[in-house]
């Protein structure tokens, strides 16, 4: 058994990266295969994930696009189809400024196939990343011709005004905390996760050290009855654990494993949205195993993004 504090790390050097890679680095969080990432692994991993329909992976790639439309019309009509989990901020009567996942996009272009701007964003995308569009199909939209779309860089989000830059800007961050941490943060809807799977993590191989890992609980002090029997009560969970693990698979093993257990998790969302959880998981009414680790993080996100987060 073994015992460790949570942490928390902004993952900001993605943000430098390709969105292949950050989407492989990312992704690999769930099996905890971290090691067998390589300066050629991100595109046949992001091409395999595309091709298995493990979207939820792809929502992990945000891009941002201005687009200008030839047409007024052709904007009201794509605001008719409701665009899903994109942010979109308009610019003038012609001109949108949009941000989205590469798994929005691509759901938004087949819902609406014949949207000029739907298909003229999953174009300019597909121009650079191939590999997320091999298993489909596209028809004929001839109106797509009539939009201009522009990728925007990481420098060119970051000058945008203030207003526009919180809902544009997005930022991955790491966690490592209890399980019942990750319970509370997926209530944050307007994020995207990524969480180490108990289902395929088989916590009794090498990798792992043979054996289970469990997070420091802020409640107990260490050397206290309260701490000993906490301690116990783990050791015993794990025990059982990797008893069943001799006849059963990890799926099967894990529903005795307990919230104290240690897990990573990777949420990634805009400033607005990243706002928005400190303000409630900062507070003296949040529950303290998250304040242990919201604490830090909102310390961190002020001294490197001042004028949003201080």
């Amino acid at each position: 058994m073994r015992i460790i504090e949570p942490s928390v790390t902004i993952l900001d050097e993605l943000d430098q990266q390709s969105l292949p890679v950050r989407i492989e680095f990312c992704g690999r969080i769930c099996y905890k295969s971290e090691d067998r990432i390589d300066t050629k692994s991100a595109i046949p991993f992001v091409r395999k994930m595309a091709e298995y329909g493990h979207n939820s992976v792809l929502e992990m790639g945000v891009t941002t696009f201005t687009v200008t439309a030839r047409s007024k019309d052709t904007i009201a009509a794509f605001f008719l189809h409701q665009p899903k989990y994109l942010f979109i901020d308009r610019l003038d009567e012609q001109s949108l400024l949009i941000s989205g996942s590469v798994r929005a996009l691509t759901e938004m272009a087949l819902a609406h196939p014949n949207d000029p701007i739907a298909r003229a964003l999953v174009q300019k995308l597909e121009t650079a990343h191939p590999y997320f569009f091999e298993t489909i199909t596209w028809g004929p939209c001839q109106q797509a011709a009539e939009v201009e779309v522009q990728r925007m860089s990481l420098a060119q989000v970051e000058a945008l005004p203030r207003e526009q830059l919180i809902k544009h800007r997005y930022l991955a961050v790491k966690f490592i905390v209890n399980r019942a941490v990750t319970h509370e943060l997926v209530r944050h809807r307007p994020c995207t996760f990524l969480q180490e799977s108990q289902r395929y993590c088989r916590y009794s191989a090498d990798k792992f050290g043979n054996e289970v890992t469990f997070i420091k609980p802020v409640f107990f002090h260490e050397g206290s009855a309260e701490y000993a029997l906490w301690a116990e009560s783990m050791e015993a969970m794990e025990k059982q654990y990797l008893h069943l693990l001799e006849t059963s698979t990890p799926q099967a093993a894990r529903t005795v494993l307990p919230n104290s257990c240690k897990t990573e998790i990777i949420v990634y969302a805009n400033f607005q949205e990243w706002q928005h959880i400190l303000a409630l998981r900062t507070s003296p009414a949040a529950e303290p195993s998250m304040r242990e680790v919201m604490m830090p993080l909102g310390k961190m996100l002020a001294e490197k993004y001042p004028a949003i987060f201080t």
